[in-house]
């Protein structure tokens, strides 16, 4: 169960790093290789982001801040399985 825990726990953290790396890009439009790599993160990356955009709209009409939430949703669920890996950490385990 530990190694679950700790693979869902990496697993996320690499999500959070993609969704920040994808969101850093939006800022580049012109850029030619943050082009290329924006569009081989989004079908990664949109599907989730879309959740929280289909009921946060942007704030003025421009400032988004559903990626906000959404990566602060995956880090409290992270932070969960962070403590549940270190929390069987001692116990016997036959």
């Amino acid at each position: 169960m530990n190694l679950l825990t700790q693979s869902l726990y990496y697993f996320l953290q690499i999500y959070i790093f993609l969704l920040v790396v994808r969101i850093l890009l939006t800022w580049l439009p012109g850029v030619g290789w943050a082009t290329q790599v924006m569009e081989t993160l989004s079908p990664v990356t949109d599907p989730y982001l879309d959740l929280f955009r289909s009921f946060i709209p942007p704030l003025g009409g421009s400032i988004d801040i559903s990626p906000m939430l959404a990566i602060l949703v995956l880090q409290v669920i992270a932070g969960l399985f962070s403590a549940g890996a270190t929390s069987t950490v001692g116990y016997y385990q036959p």
